[in-house]
Formats: C-alpha cells, sequence, structure tokens
C-alpha cells in the first residue's frame, strides 16, 4: 500500500476487516485473514491477534508477524508489563505508542527489551472485550513510521474493536445456556459466579443506562434487566446499581467498543 490514502479508503478498508472477522468467527478463515484485511487500514511492520486463556492465565497467538522473542513477550509477559493495567483500564478504547507517557514507557520490559530493538516508533495495542464483559484477546500494531497525531484509522481501529473481539473468543455466537454448557467451571472463573447475562447487564451499567435502554440493547423486557440487576446486587452484596457499576470498573468489566 503507498501513497496517502483517503478516510473514505480506510473506512472502505474497515468494512473488508469485519468481514474478515466474520469468517473468522464462523471457522470459514483464520485470523490471518482478519490481519491481512487490517494492513490496508493502516499499514504495519508487525502485527498479531491473541487470545487470552483465563486457565492457563496467557495470551496464545493466532495470527502474527513479530519475531519468535516479540511474540513470546505478548503471550507470557505482556500482561505483567507496567504499561497493561494502563492498556486494560475501562476509559481507554486502546494504547497508542506515542501517546504513552516516556516515564511509563522507562518502566516497560516490553518497550525497552522488545519494541525499541525493532526500531518501532508508533502502533497500537487494544484489548478486546467480548458483550458480556470479559477479557479475551488483544490486538497488537507496530510500525517503524510514525504517524499523524489526526490519521483516522486511529479511530477506525478503535470502531473495529467488536469485531475482532469475536474473532477472538472462542465462544462468540454461542447463547448464555450453551457458553455454561460447553465451559462446566466458567461460573467458578466469572466474577462474582454471575452467570453470563447478569455480567452483560452489569456492563451496560458502567454506561449510567436505565433498564429500559439496558433491555432495548439486550433484546429483553425491562423486567428482566431488573430481575437481573436484583440477582448482581445480592450476588455481590451492593446497595445500589452505581455500587455494581463501581465494582464492575473495579473488575475491568466494560462495554464492547
Amino acid at each position: 500500500m503507498t501513497g496517502k490514502r483517503s478516510t473514505a479508503d480506510i473506512l472502505d478498508a474497515a468494512v473488508h476487516v469485519r468481514e474478515a472477522a466474520r469468517n473468522a468467527t464462523s471457522g470459514a478463515t483464520g485470523a490471518g485473514r482478519v490481519l491481512a484485511a487490517l494492513s490496508e487500514v493502516m499499514e504495519y511492520d508487525h502485527a498479531s491477534l491473541a487470545r487470552w486463556d483465563p486457565l492457563r492465565r496467557r495470551h496464545t497467538t493466532l495470527a502474527g508477524s513479530y519475531p519468535d522473542d516479540a511474540t513470546a513477550y505478548i503471550e507470557t509477559r505482556l500482561h505483567h508489563d507496567p504499561v497493561f493495567p494502563v492498556l486494560r483500564s475501562p476509559a481507554r478504547g486502546g494504547l497508542w505508542l506515542r501517546d504513552v507517557p516516556w516515564q511509563l514507557l522507562a518502566t516497560s520490559p516490553g518497550f525497552q527489551e522488545v519494541l525499541c530493538p525493532l526500531g518501532i516508533e508508533d502502533g497500537v495495542a487494544q484489548c478486546l472485550f467480548a458483550a458480556d464483559g470479559r477479557y479475551v484477546g488483544m490486538l497488537n500494531v507496530s510500525t517503524r513510521r510514525p504517524r499523524r497525531t489526526s490519521d483516522p484509522a486511529r479511530a477506525v481501529v478503535t470502531l473495529l474493536t467488536e469485531s475482532l473481539a469475536a474473532a477472538v473468543d472462542p465462544r462468540s455466537g454461542l447463547p448464555p445456556e450453551e457458553i455454561a454448557a460447553a465451559d462446566p467451571a466458567a461460573d467458578a472463573r466469572r466474577p462474582g459466579g454471575l452467570s453470563p447475562r447478569e455480567l452483560q447487564v452489569l456492563a451496560e451499567l458502567t454506561a449510567g443506562r436505565t433498564n429500559r435502554e439496558i433491555a432495548e440493547r439486550l433484546y429483553i423486557t425491562p423486567r428482566t434487566v431488573g430481575t437481573h440487576i436484583e440477582h448482581i446486587l445480592a450476588k455481590l452484596d451492593l446497595p445500589n446499581r452505581a455500587a455494581a457499576a463501581a465494582r464492575a470498573a473495579a473488575w475491568g468489566i466494560e462495554l464492547a467498543r
């Protein structure tokens, strides 16, 4: 890809990324097609899509072009990096390298030991969350050429995160009851023992939505939403929905972007 691309070109390319992600979700194609499509949204020297394994407490690379040592860092050490808590902040849609304070980069083994030797000057690390609030994986993109601050690709990558999350989530497309049936240990691993649907409602509470608004987004009735909220408060021993939203933020549960 050569020359400066227009915003319209980038948006057209984003549509292809979403199509590739849908195909990856259905198993028709792999994550490599997603990264190939993403290269038309923004040029990069290295990129990877990794899935989070909650049992092994590590990432697994589904597709990527980083050298072996960088891939190993993403899989086994990145979630211990000082930058990672900032990256997973509920208020953040993605962390671009040029936006990270230099004081934080100075403490980051990932930057000092992995990115610097590769000559990386820019890129983005984007945490991916399922609709029920689960952290499911991440996108890493790196380039040796700094990007313009006003580059529309920065916003487009954030808009693509819901599709990318579905592409890496092994449970994508399953209804809540099938998720539980497919993984008997899921209840013990989910925060507070909440059901998948309760986690979805909890994530909606972080946006301050009313029961009716949540019902419209989840295709259930407001009364059902109210029942879920009652169960959430009882399970977490919390007094109100504001406290539940605060607990969700502390756990890193948020709406998929």
